[in-house]
């Protein structure tokens, strides 16, 4: 079985359409209306990850450049490249050079823009002045705040948004479709919880579950994402707020050493299952406070699982 993921920068699947877009539906109509004058700015393309923003990027040197798109963009990741010789060097040596073909200018693609250091971004500001006659500049940054001003001020900024669920499930559908893979409907709905609005953790967990698994479970999913089930955090939860510690400490030990759950995980699902529980809204307060409390030790460096115990002890004397 062979999931539909692929590498987008390869020549024999790289996104050629807008379709392959999802999501982004006001963001792509601001973009075709430049492609189809030929007119593209400087664009900063800022948002969470797994959202379309390299995708988008590529469709449109595709679009512009058609067969040529390879001699006419460069990509680079600031991430690996973060200083000042970047811009010096690279960037400077392609944005000299003419394009090929009939639009007057090349694409310079800075993925991870905001791992920039700020000399860098100062030399890239004086960059996108120098040579906008003949070259563009994508910048794609999951923070738009970590790019300085002058370089926003010349740029046409696009906010991207989390995928909706909706969105999510309807490709994954294609992709389950076209694959032949059997998934139970509730396995479906917690790759899309446990995504969190990225499509490609999505396909991700979709791959990886198709791989470990002929029929894909909600309880396979969760096991391959190495998190623990909402329904056993919920029980546990509950234990523990009723004074039952013994039988809390239990479930905690099943998911950390048998399921390989990690403690930050705990802790990121119990705060969020405390608001769905059936409890006064000051003892919701209580937990949420107790848990705050106990995220900040194990980001000092406490034992993981002393930590945990010592939480759920804490939440039985709440009762």
């Amino acid at each position: 079985m062979v999931i539909i993921v692929y590498d987008i920068w390869t020549e024999k699947y790289r996104p050629k359409d807008f379709d392959e877009v999802v999501g982004q539906d006001k963001i792509i109509e601001r973009i075709k209306a430049f492609i189809k004058l030929k007119q593209i700015p400087h664009l900063l393309f800022a948002g969470p990850a797994g959202t379309g923003k390299s995708t988008l990027a590529l469709i449109i040197a595709n679009k512009l450049f058609g067969k040529e798109w390879k001699q006419n963009f460069l990509e680079l990741n600031a991430s690996d490249e973060r200083g000042i010789d970047v811009v010096r060097n690279k960037i400077k040596d392609f944005a000299r050079t003419k394009p090929i073909g009939n639009v007057p200018y090349k694409i310079i693609f800075l993925d991870e823009a905001d791992a920039l250091t700020s000399e860098a971004q100062s030399a890239l500001r004086r960059t996108m002045e120098n040579y906008s006659s003949i070259c563009r500049f994508i910048l794609n940054a999951n923070y738009s705040s970590h790019i300085i001003e002058p370089i926003q001020s010349r740029c046409a900024v696009f906010k991207f948004s989390l995928i909706t669920n909706d969105d999510i499930k309807k490709r994954l559908k294609t992709i389950i479709e076209k694959e032949k893979i059997n998934i139970d409907s509730s396995a479906l709905d917690a790759i899309c919880d446990l995504s969190n609005g990225d499509i490609r953790k999505a396909i991700n967990l979709l791959q990886t579950s198709a791989i470990n698994s002929e029929k894909i479970t909600e309880k396979a999913v969760y096991n391959v994402a190495g998190l623990g089930r909402p329904k056993e955090i919920k029980k546990m939860l509950e234990y523990a707020i009723k004074g039952n510690f013994l039988d809390s400490r239990k479930i905690l030990n099943n998911m950390i050493y048998k399921e390989g759950v990690s403690a930050f995980d705990i802790i990121k699902y119990l705060s969020s299952t405390v608001y769905e529980m059936k409890i006064s809204e000051k003892k919701k307060a209580a937990i949420i406070e107790k848990i705050g409390e106990y995220e900040f030790r194990l980001l000092q460096g406490a034992n993981d699982i002393i930590q945990l115990e010592s939480l759920l002890a804490s939440l039985s004397v709440i009762k």
